[in-house]
């Protein structure tokens, strides 16, 4: 068992990680310009919905794929190829060796830290735009396009993309997109991104490590501001998650911080788990009169 690639404690904690999050908000909430509060020279703006006239004093690097093709391209010049992949399959070794015959030695990114990616909403509709193309969003038996099978390869698509990026283990990844709210038949706010079909948005949030909603709030007086929504347990039924441990229910709306926080040394990890309820919490499916979501940290 000599051989066998086992990663111990210590190496494991010597490695350098990479924070994967997305950001959700309404349009217009100040999403994009959350890339002012990133270090120019080691961050990489991947522009989508050419929306930098909001960030057009930022001084760092971008680009600006236009094409599926070129998104899943750029996603495997920036993670590498996967072991796992036959040669014919996106973000195999193949693939990975074509790239970098086109885009030139792959060190060029080692200088940068952080991807910003801007947005996942307009990565879903150059995805499925692709996708309609293909064989699969055709009918065998009329030969008219069929919008199941597009939006099925779709969801594959994005997810292996999303997945691919995720194990970008070096390096911080944020997606940014937009949110979505819809009332259910009994008048309840949902909040879900808004991606083309489904499978993308119920499954974004079991890949990436931080979910976070940037929402605007606001004082006792009624005054607006903006904040980061950072924790699942939180009474605004706001989409979040927090795998580090480190975030309160409402941080900051400052990214370059929050990472900071998010790598900074955590307490033991029995210290932060709570398993007792809050006081004042009925029993038998009462409600709750305690601040439940304060308990994770």
């Amino acid at each position: 068992m000599s051989g066998f690639p086992i990663v111990n404690a210590d190496e494991r904690l010597a490695e350098r990680r990479g924070t994967k999050g997305v950001i959700l908000g309404k349009s217009g909430i100040g999403k994009t310009t959350l890339l002012m509060t990133l270090a120019a020279e080691t961050t990489l703006f991947m522009d989508l919905e050419a929306g930098d006239l909001a960030v057009e004093e930022w001084s760092g690097d971008t680009l600006r794929p236009r094409t599926w093709d070129q998104c899943r391209d750029f996603a495997v010049f920036i993670g590498g190829p996967n072991p796992a992949l036959r040669s014919e399959q996106c973000y195999s070794q193949a693939h990975y060796d074509a790239v970098c015959e086109r885009f030139g030695d792959p060190a060029a990114l080692d200088k940068y830290q952080t991807i910003f990616i801007d947005s996942i909403t307009v990565a879903g509709r150059l995805c499925f735009q692709w996708c309609k193309g293909q064989p699969q969003a055709i009918s065998e038996k009329t030969g008219k396009p069929d919008n199941r099978g597009a939006y099925g390869l779709q969801g594959q698509e994005m997810i292996g993309w999303l997945t691919h990026l995720q194990h970008t283990r070096n390096k911080n990844v944020w997606f940014v997109g937009i949110l979505d709210e819809k009332t259910d038949d009994f008048n309840r706010r949902l909040f879900m991104p808004q991606i083309e079909g489904s499978k993308t948005g119920l499954e974004l949030p079991g890949i990436v490590d931080q979910v976070v909603t940037m929402a605007e709030m606001r004082t006792e007086d009624g005054r607006p501001y903006r904040s980061f929504i950072c924790q699942t347990l939180n009474p605004f039924a706001y989409p979040a998650k927090d795998r580090s441990g480190r975030l309160g229910i409402i941080e900051e709306p400052h990214l370059g911080r929050l990472m900071e926080k998010i790598q900074s040394p955590a307490k033991p990890i029995m210290e932060r788990l709570v398993f007792s309820p809050p006081q004042n919490t009925t029993t038998g499916g009462g409600t709750a009169t305690g601040n439940v979501a304060t308990t994770q940290n």
